[in-house]
């Protein structure tokens, strides 16, 4: 049931983004969801393998290579998920920024519920 609530939460954080920045779109709630799990699945997949591949230069840049990372999971899920649109790379880090934030004063409230 917390795994539900997140995605949701997570879609909920997506959706006023989406309202908020111009260069980013969803095109319903339903998108929005998807768009959540898509991203909950790169970030459990994929994110892990590009840290490895990039540990050089993550190292190097005392770790904000990792704000590069999470643009590109960004830009990964507008490309897989159709409704999604997100216009460049300053956007989608500016995105994953947000939503970082965003999530994290959501789900501290979750918490906040046991």
């Amino acid at each position: 049931m917390k795994l539900i609530l997140r995605i949701l939460l997570s879609a909920l954080a997506v959706v006023v983004l989406s309202k908020i920045l111009p260069g980013v779109g969803v095109d319903s709630y339903a998108t929005a969801i998807i768009v959540a799990i898509v991203l909950s699945l790169l970030n459990f997949i994929v994110k892990p393998i590009l840290i490895i591949f990039t540990l050089p230069v993550t190292i190097i840049t005392f770790g904000l290579f990792l704000l590069i990372i999470n643009a590109i999971i960004i830009l990964l899920a507008d490309s897989l998920v159709d409704g999604f649109q997100v216009s460049s790379i300053w956007w989608a880090l500016l995105f994953s920024l947000l939503l970082s934030f965003l999530q994290s004063i959501l789900f501290s409230l979750l918490k906040e519920d046991k």
